[in-house]
């Protein structure tokens, strides 16, 4: 199963000014940060492909303003949550000061304090429920009733299993500024370990508790207001994954259906990598029970093409280099900021990346990386006076997880790192490079 959709911007927002007088329901409605490629691809997002854009977008303003509307006189006549007895006129003021205050996700609910992510928010739920107004309204009061009994807003402030902090991690964003979560559940495989976290139904509830905190953890990254990203993506590696325990499968199915209950459009996309062929089939079971909207999020990336299917999504320079990117932990010589540059390299041919050095007493460092791998290369330093030396920095050599290296510059000259590709298929390479000031190690010593 592979869905490949690549949306620039699914979303369409709406802003709303208030009209505070004495009719807190009229409301004065404009459009924000649209764009035709945009609303096109949300109409074919929605299903709603052949019904004219002109009418689709008066139905989800109208939408919109009825949800806020029934948002405004549930929260002002308390029964968002339910009916509730109170026994004191005491105890029922202070639940309607609450329930006034009510947020989700840190965003008021109640429209009349004109917060710019109410409406961000709103429209989650309305577009999960195809703009159906009461279905929306049902949705969000579900979710705010299980987040009470679930106690999710402390489940920011709880302490994490360390060794479950190397299973989840927060690292990066995609193409468009979203943050991105990677999940590694080959560590798993570690039964010393982890073999106890599944023991028993507490334990696996626990673990199910700490995925749902890493959410609301990335969730901490989202800002809810026009042109700020508003989801997640998700990259779920399943390398050396355990064998398909029942447990295993039972929380991972409950996990899939909580987001698609009460995290509408929090996951923007759920990147599959490194899948056993079992689990295919144990995610087609598990499809059963979620929706199309919430299916069509999941991309499956074949097998050994994991970096290609995250370089779709994600920039070379903040793809962590254990899935073929550039990014490392901890890194003293570059960052996001760096400029990176791209070549090709045909099919079995060979390409050059060339840094050229008009100062001495530089040292040069260059990073790279290619998708596919498969090749060979090699690096020199070439002067420009033709009387000096080429040296040779690293003879031909098959190419491991990547290239790292520097080289201490006392004339003018160039780095030239030549990689050759013998395979049947066309390669591509990115990489940067930087030069920074050094004193020789012979100089101090002097």
């Amino acid at each position: 199963m592979r869905v490949d959709v690549d949306l620039k911007n699914d979303e369409i927002i709406l802003k709303v000014k208030e009209n505070h007088h004495d009719n807190p329901e009229v409301y004065e409605m404009e459009q924000e940060a649209f764009q035709e490629d945009a609303f096109v691809a949300e109409q074919e997002d929605d299903g709603n492909a052949d019904v004219p854009q002109k009418e689709l977008r008066k139905k989800k303003k109208k939408a919109l303003l009825e949800f806020r509307c029934k948002m405004e006189d549930a929260i002002l006549g308390d029964y968002l949550l339910g009916e509730s007895n109170y026994s004191s006129p005491q105890d029922l003021s202070k639940a309607k000061e609450e329930l006034r205050n009510i947020s989700l996700w840190g965003v008021p609910l109640l429209p009349s304090r004109a917060h710019e992510g109410t409406d961000m928010v709103l429209l989650k739920f309305l577009k999960a429920k195809d703009y159906k107004v009461s279905d929306a309204f049902e949705m969000l009061q579900r979710t705010l009733l299980w987040r009470r009994k679930f106690r999710a807003d402390e489940v920011l402030h709880e302490k994490m299993n360390s060794d479950l902090e190397n299973v989840m991690q927060m690292t990066g964003k995609d193409k468009q500024g979203r943050p991105v979560c990677y999940n590694a559940f080959g560590v798993l495989r570690d039964k010393r370990t982890y073999g106890p976290e599944f023991d028993t139904d507490e334990k696996c509830e626990d673990f199910l508790r700490r995925r749902i905190q890493c959410v609301e953890m990335d969730i901490q990254k989202l800002i809810f207001k026009p042109g700020g990203p508003d989801k997640i993506v998700q990259v779920m590696d399943l390398k050396n994954l355990p064998g398909q325990g029942t447990k295993r499968l039972l929380i991972n199915k409950k996990l899939n259906i909580l987001l698609q209950d009460h995290y509408p459009e929090i996951i923007h996309r759920n990147i599959i990598i490194n899948a056993p062929f079992w689990y295919y089939a144990s995610h087609a079971c598990m499809a059963k029970f979620l929706t199309q909207r919430f299916k069509s999020k999941f991309i499956f990336a074949r097998s050994g093409r994991a970096t290609e299917t995250l370089l779709k999504y994600i920039t070379p320079e903040n793809l962590p280099f254990q899935y073929g990117g550039l990014m490392r932990d901890n890194d003293q010589e570059f960052s996001s900021a760096d400029n990176v540059l791209e070549l090709s390299i045909k099919v079995n041919g060979s390409n050059r990346i060339q840094i050229p050095i008009a100062n001495e007493g530089v040292t040069v460092v260059w990073d790279a990386m290619v998708v596919g791998k498969e090749v060979t290369y090699k690096e020199e330093f070439i002067p420009d006076d033709e009387g000096s030396y080429k040296i040779l920095i690293q003879k031909e050599k098959k190419l491991g997880q990547g290239i790292r290296n520097s080289f201490y510059i006392n004339e003018p000259g160039k780095i030239v790192v030549t990689i050759n590709n013998s395979t049947l298929k066309k390669k591509k390479v990115f990489y940067r490079f930087k030069s920074k000031p050094t004193v020789p190690v012979y100089i101090l010593c002097k």
